[in-house]
């Protein structure tokens, strides 16, 4: 009963493999089936050819990507066949009368082996060839007409694999004879459509999109035309004036022009005249283009700054344009906004061989109202501070002063967030006047305007006061002491900021709960002559973040017991005191019955 399992396995097989198509179906083939072009094999896999059977073939040296020696298997019938025959076409063949490195069909190599030789071969240097592979458990024996090989990976799976000998591989296309009989039939058949203009077989979209070229409009010609930055081009970097403008990508190019007669060219070259730059105007969206007669769709370019025209002055050419810097405010989809140009301008000397140096600069900027309150301020973080950045403040900066030689200067350090700093210098007194003196010294530790607001988070509004606080000040007061002729002046400052964390653990904010500023005074004497007087400024950010609560474990499974189970227990043990003198006998008997059940179990 046994050998006609076999024999049917052996078919079932056989069959399944000669009908295999080229492209593997199962993980297995995957894993181990090799590129079309060199066969099964890993860099560190094992490949052995089988006739008989793969449970009873030697192994032999492999082939793998990396290069090892190829193996010819054998086939049936003891017969060598070549997997890999010399092209009729060499197309890597590239030096004539010279072996070409890892072309595996260039004669001139004079090898039979080449992959002997080199550690890969170039696409198209071997003939394409097909492998399907399964696990070599499931083969007892093999009759396949095609090359057949074990391949053993680093894991030590043995994978069967059988070579598929698809003609279609490896078939030539032959050329096709075009004459004017049949030039305009091939033409039908493989053409396609003409290219024809998108923009005037589509509608134009709504509004801009970035990279999107900005539309022009010239009401006196009544032409459609592109905002236009000219570039450098080439080794001279000569002006290329069809390079558009790209929306939302601000840039700046530089060319140069040179000019045969400059004489001539100064009034009639319209690169010279800034007029051309701004004597148009700007789509606001590229529907526009469907109402040119809708001025509320079209955006003035404004002038602001001088540009005269050029004019020819003896040997000088005046007022050649020199710099154009466009200014471009967008709002979203609603479009552009507002275009402001302003120029550069210089004179030319009329000379041989003249040439002008030009720079172009576009900008974009988001739309806001022209009010002063609407303008915003740099930012620190959003929302939370960020360690390292400024602490915002209003009237003035947060600040301290300090110089390399040690004397007080009017060049200050800004005071970065969580960054604690200590900083000293000495202020040298011409007189000492108790009428002026401390204020003097007051100004030198906190600025010429004292801060009066510090911003909560980084991205404070300048206009929305419940986003600062108040900065808390405890100045030097009282008398000086016993000495009457001394006066009370501040020697040290102590900027304190209280912060913390707050929202979500996983993306704390932080956020300044309250500043204060801390004087240190001394006294000294009054009218003394020319003195210094150190002072240190130190900065103190102190963390009050407030932890939460750690969170709970995680709850254990309720784990549920029969219903009355703990019942006997229950009743001998919920007697309390009385228990105590009747309850030998109902604890016995309980004893009794659980020694009993026990007693029944280990028979």
């Amino acid at each position: 009963m046994g050998a006609p399992r076999l024999v049917l396995l052996q078919v079932f097989f056989l069959m399944f493999l000669e009908g295999a198509r080229p492209q593997p179906s199962s993980s297995a083939s995957e894993a181990a089936s090799p590129s079309p072009d060199q066969g099964p094999g890993t860099q560190s896999g094992t490949l052995q050819s089988s006739s008989e059977g793969p449970a009873t073939t030697p192994a032999a040296p492999g082939i793998s990507t990396a290069g090892p020696p190829l193996v010819i298997p054998s086939a049936p019938g003891n017969k060598t066949v070549d997997l890999y025959p010399v092209l009729p076409i060499c197309v890597c063949d590239l030096t004539p009368g010279t072996c070409d490195i890892n072309c595996c069909c260039d004669r001139d190599c004079y090898l039979l082996r080449p992959r002997t030789v080199f550690s890969f071969c170039l696409p198209g240097s071997v003939r394409s060839s097909s492998w399907v592979c399964i696990d070599n458990s499931l083969i007892f024996r093999s009759n396949s007409p095609f090359p057949s090989r074990v391949l053993v990976d680093s894991e030590g799976i043995r994978r069967f694999c059988v070579h598929v000998n698809d003609s279609k591989l490896n078939y030539f296309q032959k050329l096709q004879k075009v004459n004017a009989s049949n030039f305009q039939a091939l033409a039908a058949e493989f053409g396609g459509e003409p290219f024809t203009s998108t923009f005037q077989t589509q509608s134009p979209p709504p509004f801009y999109r970035a990279g999107d070229p900005i539309l022009t409009y010239f009401p006196k010609w009544s032409v459609i035309n592109l905002l236009r930055q000219p570039a450098g081009v080439g080794a001279g970097g000569l002006c290329a004036e069809s390079n558009p403008a790209a929306f939302l990508e601000s840039k700046s190019t530089t060319c140069t022009r040179f000019f045969k007669n400059l004489v001539r060219s100064c009034t009639l070259d319209s690169a010279l005249d800034a007029a051309s730059y701004y004597n148009f105007t700007v789509l606001k969206v590229p529907r526009a283009v469907t109402d040119l007669q809708n001025m509320e769709l079209q955006v003035p370019v404004t002038l602001i700054s001088q540009a005269g025209p050029p004019l020819l002055a003896g040997d000088v050419c005046q007022n050649a344009v020199s710099q154009v810097i466009y200014e471009i405010e967008t709002n979203g989809t609603f479009g552009i906004q507002k275009v402001s140009v302003s120029f550069g301008q210089t004179n030319l000397t009329v000379e041989p061989g003249a040439s002008l140096e030009q720079h172009f600069i576009i900008r974009f900027r988001a739309f806001q109202q022209s009010t002063p309150a609407s303008l915003t301020g740099p930012r620190s973080g959003n929302p939370g501070y960020i360690v390292g950045k400024p602490l915002l403040a209003l009237t003035g900066d947060v600040s301290y002063a300090s110089q390399g030689d040690g004397t007080c200067s009017v060049k200050r350090h800004e005071v970065q967030f969580g960054v604690n700093a200590i900083s000293g210098c000495k202020l040298r007194l011409k007189e000492v006047d108790c009428s002026h003196l401390p204020q003097e010294i007051y100004r030198t530790l906190h600025g010429k305007l004292r801060p009066e607001h510090v911003a909560i988070f980084g991205n404070a509004d300048p206009t929305q006061k419940g986003g600062w606080t108040q900065v808390l000040r405890r100045s030097c007061s009282g008398p000086a002491g016993n000495c009457t002729s001394c006066c009370l002046i501040p020697v040290s400052l102590e900027i304190q900021v209280l912060w913390a964390y707050v929202g979500l653990q996983s993306n704390p904010q932080a956020h300044v709960s309250g500043v204060r500023f801390l004087y240190q005074c001394q006294s000294i004497q009054d009218s003394q002559q020319a003195a210094e007087v150190p002072l240190t400024t130190l900065v103190n950010f102190v963390d009050i973040t407030q932890k939460p609560e750690p969170p709970r474990g995680q709850p254990r499974m309720d784990w549920k017991l029969p219903f009355d189970f703990f019942f006997p227990f229950k009743v001998a043990f919920s007697r309390g005191v009385e228990s105590q003198r009747g309850s030998v006998s109902p604890l016995l008997t309980l004893c009794l019955l659980l020694l009993g059940v026990l007693h029944l179990e280990t028979k």
